[in-house]
């Protein structure tokens, strides 16, 4: 049948055309420095948002705490900046382990579908495949970025200390881990590496896989856009609840390791095992309510920051 469409149409619709064509990614898969970069960006610009609740989750895993709202108004009545204790320790965490965990976990995707492809074969990795990438990202990130968690941690709890005298009082990221390498040691740095380890184990694994697998499920089902804000957020949704009731035992022992004075435990376990006995099994799972308010947004902007930034360096790629 004859186009009933006049010439300026056909005109915009192959200038279009052109366009994006001009768009298209190309082939080539982004190395793992440019993965990482694009990882720690999104992260950085996600610790604005959520770093409030990793104040409060810390303060309330490594001491007595009557909850996250006790915890919360005490920290409020200490002034905007009690609640962005040791953001440089966040940022620091992001360039080490955000660059880690996000960077190696889309290096790792490419690299499947590179693969793949050169096999002739079609469809996406499978789920456990998935998990295997994201433990093993998140735990090379952690491993990495051991050195600016201790730091998170401590810059975050000092402020709960009572006694002035006690308190670190460290100028900024930088300054906790020169002193911590001077005053404790440089391998002193790595205190709580095991649980810190296993932490991101679970959470990347659960969190990045859940996350892949839900964003295809989700837009199957309902027609969104794979990387769109409600497939972005109901995914991420419900990796990040799965992720945190699965690492929270591993965080707060790496919470309380990473605190404690040195000598106070002499393993992870122990400390596991003391906390258990004089709190009960439950205070594995302490801080759950502001890791999963921390967490669930987190989860969301940062991936959909990955997403965004990935598509505006390569002209449109994915990064899950």
């Amino acid at each position: 049948p004859t186009c009933r469409r006049g010439s300026h149409c056909r005109e915009l619709d192959a200038a279009n055309s052109a366009r994006t064509q001009c768009r298209m990614p190309d082939s080539k898969p982004l190395s793992l420095v440019e993965r990482g970069g694009l990882g720690a960006a999104a992260g950085i610009f996600t610790t604005f948002f959520t770093h409030p609740f990793d104040v409060i989750r810390v303060q309330m895993q490594v001491g007595v705490s009557g909850g996250t709202i006790e915890t919360t108004t005490k920290l409020a009545r200490q002034g905007f900046g009690a609640l962005y204790a040791g953001i440089s320790a966040a940022w620091l965490r992001q360039v080490t382990y955000g660059s880690g965990r996000l960077g190696i976990y889309a290096y790792l995707l490419d690299a499947d579908k590179s693969a793949r492809a050169a096999r002739g074969e079609t469809g996406a990795p499978s789920f456990a495949a998935k998990l295997g990438m994201g433990v093993t990202s998140g735990s090379i990130g952690a491993f990495i970025g051991n050195p600016a968690e201790l730091a998170l941690v401590r810059m975050g709890a000092d402020g709960k200390i009572d006694d002035p005298a006690k308190r670190r009082n460290y100028a900024n990221s930088i300054d906790c881990v020169l002193r911590v390498a001077r005053e404790e040691g440089f391998l002193a740095l790595w205190n709580g590496a095991g649980p810190t380890i296993l932490r991101a184990a679970s959470l990347s694994g659960a969190t990045l896989a859940v996350t892949s697998e839900a964003k295809i499920a989700i837009s199957e089902r309902t027609g969104w856009a794979p990387a769109g804000a409600p497939t972005m957020f109901f995914s991420a949704l419900a990796a990040s609840f799965v992720a945190n009731c699965v690492c929270m035992p591993f965080d707060v022992v790496k919470s309380r390791v990473q605190q404690a004075a040195p000598g106070e435990y002499s393993s992870a376990l122990e400390c596991a095992r003391t906390s258990v006995a004089a709190d009960g099994v439950l205070v594995l799972w302490r801080g759950f309510v502001p890791a999963f308010v921390k967490l669930a947004p987190y989860t969301v902007i940062s991936l959909t920051m990955l997403e965004k930034f990935t598509a505006l360096y390569t002209g449109g790629a994915s990064a899950l």
